[in-house]
């Protein structure tokens, strides 16, 4: 591989000296509201509020007030050309790229002394001055949130009866404790919840480590979900695979866990059975976090971690993310990309040529599809192709099917498709009263009296391919393949 990334650190010497990939700055930042309130104006995009630029760099504050010597880096994640340049893969086979690691793990290995980056410095709960509040610089996103956030934690835990173990992404408040830390894991939606769960009914802790500022294949890993990757499976696995070497882990100082070697931080723990705390704690507002569907979730009642030491290496990195920002849309979309056209393939060879997650769907909610039709008995195959990612993800709303002549990228190319290659009445199927996501609005019975409890949905898919035996009245007019090189030698071309 032309960039083999390992490490958040490398990542950015690949993008450093790009001013379209990279900026940075020395001018003190606050991390509550000041850095996500500048960085939407530089490059959040996703669904978040306009205005905001879409496609932005990522950037680095170099001077954290209240923190010295730390850095807080954002949007690392936030644009495929980016995630291109990481994967070392064209920003429209990223899907493909992943959907091969899936099917050619490399599992992580274990490493200890000075090859554990992430514990050269340790500060342990027992030191007489140890605040986790003093040590992370942990941002908050919004006024509107009730506590700084960990947005980009990746929590790894093993199950307490079979060892087996997880990586996932969860939201984490920091509030008023000095060692401890919120967790909302779902125990029927999360496999980290699954353990918490099993844990807590043994009335045992469950140990857990949290990394933060890791490489971009270990984040691009975490969203994966069942069928593609049942309980037990370990996506750090497919990290090895994206980045062509195993991921190395580094058992926990103070805990019965493992933590991501070359992470920036490490926060070590105990999940505690039986404890519980409303994240709105600290404002009694309902308020949870800014989510990826553009909204503000609600609090609930969630899982505490008695946290027993944070590590991390010399002269750290707090990576974070906004929340409804594009980076969400990143770390969601391309995994469900990957599992549509791993599980699409596997009933409908050939049929499915590629996915894109929507930005518009915080890289949940909107799949659109390009499907190639060669010859007449394929006319169907499209429609069973939309129900088959229906099933990859609960969490998926829409699908568009598009033929293979539309850039699936394009929104206009794709409106286009949908302006002139579709008719309501006979294009759109409707599934009613379908399972979908709590955080999208629309899916409550406040809204739809056909949706009885919260997350709830029709979900629909939109036919805009052509039908096989049509396509003369549907053909795109040709051009010439000119070099534009001849007339504009330094021309950036597409």
């Amino acid at each position: 591989m032309e960039n083999r990334v390992t490490s958040l650190r490398e990542a950015l010497d690949v993008i450093r000296d790009n001013p379209k990939q990279y900026v940075e700055t020395d001018v003190e930042a606050d991390p509550y509201l000041e850095i996500t309130g500048a960085y939407r104006k530089i490059g959040a995009g996703g669904t978040v509020k306009r205005p905001t630029r879409l496609n932005g760099p990522a950037m680095m504050f170099n001077n954290i007030k209240g923190y010295p010597g730390a850095r807080i880096a954002i949007g690392v994640l936030g644009s495929r050309a980016r995630m291109g340049l990481f994967l070392d893969t064209p920003p429209d086979q990223l899907a493909f790229k992943l959907k091969d690691s899936i099917n050619n793990p490399i599992p992580p290995v274990y490493v200890e002394g000075e090859k554990a980056l992430c514990q050269q410095v340790v500060h342990r709960a027992d030191d007489p001055d140890f605040d986790i509040r003093k040590i992370l610089p942990v941002v908050q996103t919004s006024d509107e949130d009730p506590a700084p956030c960990i947005t980009l934690g990746v929590c790894r835990a093993q199950d307490p009866e079979t060892g087996e173990s997880d990586i996932t992404m969860h939201r984490m408040f920091v509030m008023d404790m000095k060692d401890e830390i919120s967790i909302l894991a779902i125990p029927t939606l999360r496999h980290i919840g699954k353990m918490i769960d099993k844990a807590e009914k043994m009335n045992i802790p469950l140990p857990i480590s949290v990394s933060i500022g890791l490489d971009p294949a270990i984040y691009m890993s975490t969203s994966f979900v069942p069928p593609t990757t049942p309980y037990g499976f370990d996506e750090l696995s497919i990290s090895g695979a994206l980045r062509g070497e195993a991921v190395e882990l580094a058992k926990c100082l103070t805990v019965d866990a493992a933590g991501i070697a070359n992470s920036e931080y490490v926060i070590e723990g105990e999940v505690i059975p039986g404890a519980r705390v409303r994240e709105d704690k600290l404002t009694d507002s309902g308020n949870g976090l800014a989510e990826f569907a553009g909204y503000t979730g609600g609090a609930n009642s969630v899982y505490v971690i008695k946290v027993k030491a944070i590590t991390h290496r010399i002269d750290p990195i707090y990576q974070t993310c906004i929340g409804p920002s594009e980076e969400h849309v990143i770390m969601a979309g391309i995994p469900l990309e990957a599992c549509i056209l791993n599980e699409t393939g596997k009933s409908l060879p050939g049929i499915v040529k590629n996915v894109y997650s929507h930005s518009s769907g915080g890289g949940k909610f909107m799949a659109i599809m390009q499907i190639k039709k060669s010859t007449p008995k394929h006319e169907g195959m499209q429609r069973q192709a939309a129900l088959i990612a229906l099933t990859t993800s609960i969490e998926l709303k829409h699908v568009i099917l598009v033929d293979d002549d539309v850039d699936i990228f394009d929104s206009s190319d794709v409106l286009w498709a949908l302006n002139t290659r579709y008719q309501g009445d006979i294009d759109t199927v409707f599934i009613p009263s379908i399972r979908a996501h709590v955080a999208d609005p629309s899916a409550w019975p406040y809204f739809s009296p056909f949706s009885p409890v919260g997350g709830v949905a029709c979900k629909a898919f939109f036919d805009c391919t052509v039908p096989f035996e049509q396509w003369k009245h549907f053909v795109r007019p040709g051009f010439d393949d000119v070099d534009v090189r001849k007339f504009l030698p330094d021309y950036d071309l597409l």
